[in-house]
């Protein structure tokens, strides 16, 4: 049971109150309009404030401080949510249940939190220096480690291509030059001004009171000058034109990657209808893409299906021979012409639901777990109302589903001419 609480205007604080977990978490993220002009800024911010605080100046400090928590830990939190990047820190702890009476582990790192969030070290109105230049150092080489893992790369290039004119576009990162021209002035007034204007969702998981969580949080927040702003609704996906390209580059194995636009997001009701279309076609090793293209056919090394809900993209991926392309690509196009054509079997149909059902179960394993699954951005459904969406759909709703589907973009990337 989630109870969602508006603590502040432009703050909600949402709790699973919940007792089977030794260990608790907390997010805290504040929501900013994805936007290429600060991305970057927004991926940086985090590590920087984690580097110390005026109480607690440098990791060793801040090392001893969580231990004293038992074991607590805190890291920082970047994520795209749609149209949105969410920004902040994730915090995880032992439940109050399990430590020394008298000890109270939620209320300290509640604290701790408030400490990174107004005690940074700063200098002439920036932060450190030397602690900016070493975090962007350290971004930079995340950015640019998507490089070596080619699969990761391919698939970003062909996001890009599908979504030109989309905020989808604009990597969860940023872009790595804007990344080194950030200064320590800029970063701090940055944070700054989304303190005051970025709506903040925080999430708790853990066996305390919604009303005791409440309580923790807001007398933080209220001494803050806030103006919050309202962010536009989700939106479809703005697809610019169609793009198809091949790019060569030193690599012993090719990358297909195609991209299919929906009108079907996660906001709408037939969202359970387009899962299981993807989970026949090209998730896991029961899909028709795994099946055919891959065992019968052997075209490929791997291939898979995902969907990407908050922009209505399906894309496909797969590792195969250069010589292979052409096939490759005819056949996933069979497979999926099948599915608008009906051609799934009563077994298909109920592997694949089987599948979303252990996936759905498997989000309620872990603190961390329910905290990703209600943190990512559509609809607030339950994991309950969500299984029995998948329950209700039929073999209809998924030809439907699977014919809203338009090939827009392509990606190969292949070796050196």
């Amino acid at each position: 049971m989630i109870e969602t609480i508006t603590l502040l205007p432009g703050v909600t604080l949402r709790c699973c109150r919940d007792t089977r977990f030794k260990q608790g978490c907390l997010s805290f993220a504040f929501l900013r309009q994805m936007d290429d002009s600060e991305a970057h800024l927004n991926a940086l911010l985090p590590s920087v404030m984690l580097r110390g605080t005026v109480p607690h100046p440098d990791l060793r400090s801040i090392t001893r401080h969580l231990d004293d928590l038992y074991g607590a830990a805190i890291g920082p939190l970047v994520r795209r949510l749609g149209d949105r990047q969410g920004v902040g820190f994730y915090l995880s702890f032992l439940d109050d249940r399990f430590v020394m009476e008298g000890d109270q582990v939620a209320a300290g790192m509640t604290a701790f939190l408030e400490e990174v969030l107004t005690q940074p070290l700063l200098e002439d109105g920036g932060f450190l220096q030397p602690i900016v230049d070493s975090e962007k150092k350290n971004l930079i080489s995340a950015i640019e480690s998507e490089l070596n893992n080619k699969g990761a790369y391919a698939m970003g290039r062909l996001i890009r291509n599908l979504c030109r004119g989309d905020s989808f576009a604009i990597p969860r990162l940023g872009e790595k030059e804007n990344v080194a021209k950030i200064q320590p002035k800029e970063l701090h007034d940055h944070y700054l001004r989304i303190r005051r204007e970025a709506p903040i969702e925080i999430f708790y998981v853990g066996s305390m009171a919604p009303d005791g969580v409440a309580g923790l949080l807001k007398p933080m927040i209220e001494k803050w000058d806030r103006d919050p702003l309202t962010l536009p609704p989700q939106t479809d996906l703005i697809p610019g034109a169609d793009s198809h390209e091949t790019e060569h580059m030193e690599v012993s194995q090719g990358k297909l990657c195609l991209g299919f636009a929906s009108s079907i997001t996660n906001r709408d009701g037939d969202y359970a209808a387009m899962m299981v279309l993807c989970t026949i076609f090209g998730s896991g090793m029961t899909s028709k893409l795994f099946i055919n293209v891959r065992e019968k056919l052997s075209l490929c090394y791997s291939i898979g299906a995902s969907y990407y809900g908050t922009k209505g993209i399906l894309t496909v991926s797969a590792g195969i021979d250069f010589d292979k392309e052409e096939k490759t690509r005819a056949e996933i196009f069979r497979q999926l012409e099948a599915c608008k054509n009906g051609e799934i079997t009563p077994e298909e149909l109920n592997a694949a639901k089987e599948s979303i059902r252990s996936g759905i179960r498997a989000t309620h394993d872990s603190p961390g777990a329910i905290e990703a699954y209600y943190s990512s951005a559509g609809p607030r459904r339950t994991g309950e109302q969500y299984l029995e969406e998948i329950e209700k759909t039929t073999l209809d709703d998924v030809v439907a589903a699977a014919r809203t589907l338009t090939l827009r973009a392509s990606y190969f990337l292949r070796g050196e001419a």
